[in-house]
């Protein structure tokens, strides 16, 4: 372990320390074959259905944020840990740590969130927990969820379909979370209307895989951003990938923010946003599909799996040149999800 045996804020940052965190310490304790493959939800096989697993904790800073806040977050956020692997989200559990003192007027506003995302995403939550402590011993209130869906029979996304060729499509602009959070940030001060793009994906993404049974892989790119989510997916792959930073969408309010701050939107945070492989053959209708829907008009492809860098993301600027995207070792800024 890197940071002299202790843990830090960048190995909940979504980055190469939590890579290295989840690899070399919690799978020494809990490790198994569901585990061990890393996905964003377990998936499993019980009494005849194919069943997926999920279970988030949110910390954000602040609380509320343009477009959305702790609670929609931790209600989309599971959704769509779900929905990525293929499975229709149907049951989740919330479980509160809240501090004493904290406003209930703030509390209800936080439920209120909660109860209209799941509604917009056709599930309910069925169990929970509440704990208090005591005065500075959280900060404010901390969120956990966890989540079941089912897949539909012979549904299977996984690194291990993905060939040379594929290409990869995002649902729209990157950093738009990440930024926002930023902008509401004590000692930051941008006038920008930008919102967070955080929102359930499952209903585009049911809708995608009704026309196609050729999607290979999907991924929400939250913490650690579009660079980690990639890097992952080639890691120790006989393949690589080379994205286009021509084709990948951005809105200038957070060009402008990465600008201010020397931030890379390719590292930054998302809430709404499902990054896909799909074989070639199949690009133009599932990208129609996408750009129909309201949370994918902004759709793109991106890239392509490429036989060479194996387990490298490559990416083509626009002026043609061509550089190694990494993964960051923590997360440019603590607390955005």
């Amino acid at each position: 372990m890197r940071n002299n045996g202790r843990i830090v804020l960048a190995h909940g940052g979504g980055g190469r320390l939590s890579r290295e965190l989840i690899q070399n310490v919690m799978l020494r304790y809990f490790g198994n074959p569901i585990l061990s493959a890393l996905q964003d939800s377990a998936t499993f096989n019980l009494t005849g259905n194919r069943l997926a697993f999920t279970t988030d904790s949110y910390t954000v800073k602040p609380l509320f944020f343009p477009g959305g806040d702790i609670g929609k977050l931790a209600m989309a956020g599971t959704i769509n840990d779900l929905a990525v692997v293929g499975a229709k989200p149907l049951y989740l559990t919330c479980g509160l740590i809240i501090e004493e003192g904290f406003e209930l007027s703030q509390l209800e506003r936080i439920l209120g969130s909660m109860q209209e995302t799941a509604l917009k995403a056709g599930v309910e939550v069925v169990a929970g927990d509440t704990k208090v402590v005591e005065k500075k011993g959280a900060d404010q209130i901390f969120i956990n969820t966890a989540g079941i869906g089912i897949i539909e029979e012979g549904r299977c996304l996984s690194p291990a379909g993905v060939e040379v060729g594929d290409r990869v499509i995002i649902n729209g602009g990157l950093g738009e979370h990440e930024a926002a959070v930023i902008s509401q940030r004590d000692g930051f001060d941008f006038e920008t209307e930008l919102v967070s793009d955080c929102a359930p994906l499952n209903d585009l993404i049911q809708s995608v895989l009704s026309v196609s049974r050729r999607v290979k892989w999907m991924r929400d790119p939250t913490r650690g951003g579009l660079a980690a989510s990639l890097n992952e997916l080639v890691e120790e792959k006989p393949f690589g990938i080379r994205i286009e930073e021509s084709c990948i969408p951005v809105k200038d309010a957070v060009k402008g923010i990465c600008e201010l701050l020397g931030f890379d939107p390719l590292n930054m945070a998302n809430e709404g946003k499902v990054v896909l492989v799909v074989a070639a053959e199949d690009t133009d209708k599932v990208l129609e599909v996408m750009q129909n829907h309201p949370l994918g008009v902004d759709s793109s492809i991106i890239g392509e799996i490429i036989p060479e860098p194996e387990g490298r993301v490559v990416l083509k600027t626009e002026v043609g040149g061509h550089r190694i995207v990494d993964m960051l070792l923590g997360e440019m800024l603590p607390r955005i999800c």
